[in-house]
């Protein structure tokens, strides 16, 4: 009898080898926001705007509470994010349109669809993901390059996709057309600009005016039908979708079941627009329906990987891609950073690389993997991404090499990591900014675009703050720590490639 036991100890030691190497591989649905900052989410102190859904998908997993985004606008944000690559080495530096597609938009009239497309050497997270062995689906706005440009989604390693492609057409909530793989269907909605305005006549004072900015079919809740269908599809294998949702980005429109939950809870004078973007007449109540809409697809799409029993088996991942659009940006388009404390009382907003402009929400959540109810306060990035999933994954080895990310998923797991040395930022618009965050100390330069800006030229500033004592970044201490500042300024001249199509003067010397 003991015999026979000890010659059965090989056999069981192997077969539970073959069971471990044949486990399915971790499903990834990564969710990115757009526009949308932490301060907005009940997770993370909201309270006017309900996230329930949001909100359980941090407290079952880990949050993180400094996290930065790729960059302080959308194209730039997600080529750091697709590609692991920090913004002084990746692709796309800028939002940038390109005139290789043109199409007729919103409106009738002829114009350029996509953004400048990231070559064909890139190394994307979809073909790392594909490579790994999970299916590819993206759902939302790419940003990356046109429909038969190099960046063209289909091209850069997802198997399917729908939604927008160009980031200018994705500011209507109604349009006439979404891309399915690399067709266009149409919509029925109405044909008018995704930048219109009153017309002579229309009176701003009354509702009724505001109603043909208005369509039937809602581009948010078609990609989240879509992404739904791409989880029954491949429940009998891993996949990995990329949720780029266009929430909640302006225009501000969302359909009258969602407006009616907030609808006279505040003092909400209508948005006449007329300053590029679609007008509304209960503008705060928009930009909260419209989030708390996103939250609901997205506890539809948990509900649904729970349903189909594949739950301890995904990893669900929220981000969003800069900070909220705050200060004069915000009145153009008619939201409200202040009212809902969107960037949390941090500097800034969107275009800038102040805290309030490149902080992300950022929730991770694998059940019975991740702690419920942990947090971090590591410093991470949108570089640091596809390391990390491929590291949560098992395949640290299909990590492209020279990337500027470092996976945390010992963080994610449990476990202890050194902090990062140091997060670089840079981005060409605006004037020209740079930032360095190393320690408790963050650098931050702008007016190095060598450009004129608002109709001044361009003047190099140099500011460094102390975050551990002034996260909100009121007092520049530079002339106190020049040691500090010529230590974080030899970051930047290391860290910092030129790149011909998104020159920055200052740098590029």
């Amino acid at each position: 009898m003991k015999l026979t036991r000890f010659l059965l100890l090989p056999v069981f030691f192997l077969l539970a080898g073959l069971s471990h190497l044949s486990a399915r591989l971790p499903n990834v649905v990564f969710i990115l926001a757009d526009d949308l900052g932490p301060g907005d989410l009940g997770a993370y102190g909201q309270k006017k705007i309900r996230t329930p859904h949001l909100d359980r998908m941090a407290a079952e997993g880990m949050k993180l509470t400094r996290h930065y985004c790729g960059n302080a606008v959308c194209a730039p944000s997600r080529s750091v994010l697709m590609t692991g690559l920090h913004p002084g080495h990746t692709f796309i530096r800028d939002n940038r349109g390109t005139a290789d597609n043109k199409v007729k938009t919103q409106g009738g009239i002829p114009a350029t669809e996509g953004q400048h497309p990231i070559p064909d050497e890139a190394r994307t997270m979809a073909e790392v993901m594909r490579d790994i062995g999970l299916a590819t689906g993206g759902f939302g706005k790419w940003g990356l390059g046109g429909p038969t440009s190099s960046g063209a989604p289909l091209k850069q390693g997802f198997q399917r996709w729908f939604g927008y492609n160009c980031q200018s057409v994705a500011h209507n909530f109604y349009p006439v057309y979404l891309w399915d793989d690399d067709r266009t269907i149409p919509l029925k909605n109405p044909d008018f600009p995704a930048h219109d305005r009153f017309k002579p006549g229309e009176d701003p004072t009354r509702e009724e005016s505001y109603r043909r900015f208005q369509g039937s079919e809602y581009s948010a809740d078609l990609i989240a039908e879509q992404a739904r269908e791409f989880v029954r599809r491949h429940k009998d294998e891993p996949f990995f979708l990329y949720w780029p949702t266009t929430v909640p980005h302006v225009a501000l429109q969302v359909p009258d079941d969602s407006l009616r939950e907030y609808l006279g809870q505040w003092d909400d004078p209508p948005y006449a627009g007329g300053n590029g973007y679609i007008p509304h007449f209960h503008p705060k109540a928009a930009y909260a329906a419209m989030i708390t809409r996103m939250d609901r697809e997205i506890g539809s799409v948990m509900g649904l990987v729970k349903e189909l029993g594949l739950d301890e088996d995904t990893i669900f991942v929220f981000v969003s891609d800069n900070g909220p659009l705050n200060g004069t940006h915000a009145k153009l388009a008619g939201t409200d950073c202040d009212f809902f404390n969107s960037n949390q009382g941090l500097r800034d907003g969107k275009g800038t690389l102040y805290e309030g402009g490149i902080r992300s929400p950022g929730i991770v959540r694998w059940k019975g993997r991740i702690k419920p109810g942990s947090v971090s306060s590591r410093v991470t990035g949108f570089e640091d991404w596809l390391p990390t999933l491929a590291e949560l994954a098992g395949a640290k080895d299909k990590v492209p090499a020279n990337l500027d990310g470092i996976s945390f998923a010992p963080t994610l797991l449990g476990g202890e990591q050194p902090e990062r040395e140091f997060l670089y930022r840079e981005f060409p618009g605006y004037g020209g900014q740079v930032c360095v965050q190393m320690g408790g100390w963050k650098l931050v330069k702008n007016g190095l675009s060598g450009r004129k800006f608002k109709g001044k030229p361009s003047t190099p500033t140099t500011e460094l703050y102390d975050l551990t004592k002034d996260e909100k970044e009121t007092r520049n201490v530079a002339a106190e720590h020049p040691e500090i500042v010529a230590k974080l300024e030899a970051v930047i001249a290391s860290q910092h490639v030129r790149s011909s199509d998104f020159p920055m003067a200052a740098l590029d010397k």
